[in-house]
């Protein structure tokens, strides 16, 4: 089996630690991250001014026909470096000072961005993000329901669903985590998606996770065009290939 210390060398130092108490395996911490940002978003407000945004940037709601908002988003529309850091209360959205955000960035809520970051153009946050300090999402980048620490870069073109990266981690141009595995005729005419099930050391674990990504550990490396297959655990310090399609399952540093 393994440990967090098989994925993570800095983990005490991530300004969002928390999120990893009390977890055995962990895809687990994937399945708080919704619950986990409204603590976090608390204990932001307690620290931060709250501001309704700031020249640059439009605020969104997507609307149900009754007038209910169910998503809240903003639009970047001009080339911007926060000199402080900007929260943006009832839109749920915190990025740091320094952090640069380039035009059509859209990010939904919620989402926290740390200090010294670049968000590139095209860059596609869809919510329950968490984004470390001095990270890098690029071009076309798309995120959903994931945690990106310290110094983890995903320059272009890459796809990170339900997945945790570590620090210093580097996503060659167009790396793929895919989240949701092949389903039969039944499974997508009934609408239902079977958990995704991994093997370790010949015993069969059920995540219990209909959508889980990748678990990438600190000083990673993946080749550009590469794709992880959803539950793929990969250890510290490890070199993925270009071109390379990694199956579900733990690979150790």
């Amino acid at each position: 089996m393994f440990e967090l210390d098989d994925f993570f060398y800095h983990l005490e130092g991530f300004r969002y630690r928390g999120i990893f108490d009390g977890i055995r395996y962990p895809w687990e911490t994937v399945a708080k991250i919704s619950d986990y940002m409204k603590s976090a978003l608390k204990e932001i407000a307690r620290e931060n001014e709250s501001k309704i945004t700031i020249r640059g940037i439009s605020a969104h709601n997507i609307r149900e026909d009754d007038g209910k908002v169910i998503e809240k988003m903003i639009l970047v529309e001009d080339l911007i470096k926060l000199k402080v850091s900007l929260f943006l209360k009832d839109l749920a959205i915190y990025i740091g000072k320094g952090t640069i955000l380039e035009p059509t960035a859209l990010i939904k809520s919620p989402a926290i961005i740390g200090n010294g970051c670049e968000i590139r153009q095209g860059a596609y946050l869809r919510g329950n993000v968490i984004v470390g300090d001095n990270c890098t999402i690029g071009h076309t980048t798309e995120i959903k329901n994931s945690i990106i620490m310290d110094h983890t870069e995903a320059g272009h073109f890459a796809y990170i669903g339900d997945s945790i990266l570590g620090y210093y981690v580097n996503l060659g141009a167009g790396t793929k985590l895919a989240n949701l595995q092949l389903r039969r005729q039944e499974e997508k005419e009934s609408g239902k998606i079977n958990p995704i099930k991994i093997t370790i050391d010949e015993k069969v674990i059920d995540t219990g996770m209909q959508k889980l990504g990748a678990v990438v550990g600190d000083y990673v490396e993946i080749g550009c065009n590469s794709v992880t297959c959803p539950g793929a655990l990969i250890g510290k310090n490890s070199w993925i290939l270009p071109n390379t399609t990694v199956k579900k399952g733990y690979y150790s540093s």
